[in-house]
């Protein structure tokens, strides 16, 4: 099912990135470090693509305090110039603005604001030092739409789009990435404890087997199809009228 050259693949992304960033007549990348996988093969593929002009940013939001030690970890281990930008207090004082109170909640419509803080964060760095904002949302992701519209769903190029997780898994391990990220399950980071595989119900590995071979049970085909379905919104172009 992964039998690809996953060498001839990094070498081809590198390519891609470094071509869709020129022809946006820009000089660079700005990519969010969470401290997972996703944006640790997207950071190191950016750095190679532009050696001297990748820049890192770490955007804890009442975030798992390991999740900014592990992002800090593969910028310093690949040699990625990064900062630090503390959004907790952001998001407390619009969160009040909207509700009349700062209490950090579970719902979704909370959760949301967190990547949203972090992609308008993103968008100002892109534009000090004229980059792109590159994405780290995989192929699996965005088959199900498990991201968040105009949050870590708003960027400029998505490298990593056409590879399932497990073949980011793959190209991870080639680049060297720290097996304590490549291991540790995946997450949004959307409140503590939280992890993908049990917000979507099913497993990556189910996931990625019926999105390569068109092969699930029909619990996992129902789950897939239907958010699938629910999210196909995310990925079109906003809707206007033809008359």
């Amino acid at each position: 099912m992964l039998e690809k050259d996953y060498n001839l693949i990094i070498e081809q992304l590198v390519e891609w990135i470094r071509d869709r960033v020129t022809e946006a007549g820009c000089s660079g990348a700005v990519v969010g470090l969470s401290g997972g996988i996703d944006s640790a093969v997207t950071a190191t593929l950016c750095k190679k693509a532009f050696p001297d002009n990748t820049l890192g940013l770490i955007m804890p939001c009442y975030s798992n305090p390991q999740d900014a030690l592990d992002a800090k970890a593969v910028a310093e281990k690949f040699d990625i110039p990064y900062k630090v930008v503390e959004l907790g207090s952001t998001f407390d004082q619009l969160l009040e603005s909207i509700e009349g109170k700062a209490d950090v909640e579970k719902s979704m419509a909370v959760a949301n604001i967190k990547p949203r803080l972090r992609m308008t964060t993103l968008y100002y760095h892109a534009s000090i030092n004229n980059s792109l904002v590159v994405g780290t949302d995989n192929r699996s992701e965005l088959k199900v739409g498990y991201f968040t519209k105009f949050g870590d769903g708003g960027i400029d190029i998505a490298p990593l789009g056409n590879l399932v997780k497990l073949e980011v898994r793959e190209v991870a391990r080639l680049l060297g990435i720290p097996e304590q990220i490549i291991s540790k399950a995946p997450s949004a980071g959307l409140w503590g404890g939280q992890t993908d595989e049990s917000e979507m119900g099913i497993s990556y590995e189910e996931l990625d087997k019926y999105i390569l071979t068109g092969e699930a049970e029909p619990r996992v085909k129902e789950v897939v199809d239907d958010l699938a379905a629910k999210n196909a919104h995310k990925l079109k172009s906003i809707p206007i009228p033809s008359f």
